[in-house]
């Protein structure tokens, strides 16, 4: 039987080794939770900000009925937000050099960019290819520095076959069934 202590301690390993944060100073670990936490979450709440729902039709009462927007790109990016921070953490964590410096930045980019997508919310085909091959492109770039420095920050980045699969499988899921809001 294991005792509380242990399972603290087990559980402290497992923080430690998922957040790269070993031989880390904690607040350096903290300050990098809270930047790279604080940017995603910022650019989320930028990007939203500027979203306003488009009127759908008129109720009874001539007030327009509004929804948010759908589609693959509102189901995947906040995920894509989510787990490129987790590997951003892991990049921050990891000894300072230059290829550090890069990713970080090239990740600062890539959400600063997603979020500035996401609230001019392209119509024409052209600029959603735009707007998907440089967002992809940024996200290629942060997990091939990534990588450099710590091979699960890179995976963690990296687009799957399998996450593009499952994916598709949501997005499919999506259209076929009606919105509460």
């Amino acid at each position: 039987m294991t005792t509380i202590e242990d399972a603290l301690d087990d559980a402290r390993d497992a923080a430690t080794d998922f957040l790269n944060a070993d031989g880390r100073h904690p607040g350096h670990v903290v300050l990098g939770v809270a930047v790279t936490v604080g940017f995603a979450l910022a650019a989320t709440i930028f990007a939203r900000g500027a979203i306003r729902p488009r009127p759908r039709m008129l109720a009874d009462d001539d007030a327009p009925i509004t929804e948010r927007p759908r589609g693959p790109l509102s189901l995947i990016l906040p995920a894509v937000f989510s787990v490129t921070t987790l590997s951003a953490v892991r990049v921050w964590n990891a000894p300072p050099q230059r290829e550090r410096t890069t990713a970080m930045g090239l990740w600062a980019a890539a959400q600063a960019l997603n979020a500035v997508w996401i609230a001019m919310r392209p119509a024409s085909r052209s600029l959603q290819i735009a707007a998907a091959m440089s967002s992809a492109g940024l996200a290629a770039a942060f997990a091939h520095e990534a990588r450099k420095l710590d091979a699960r920050a890179g995976k963690l980045a990296a687009p799957t076959g399998g996450s593009v699969h499952l994916a598709n499988i949501v997005q499919d899921r999506a259209e076929h069934r009606p919105t509460v809001h």
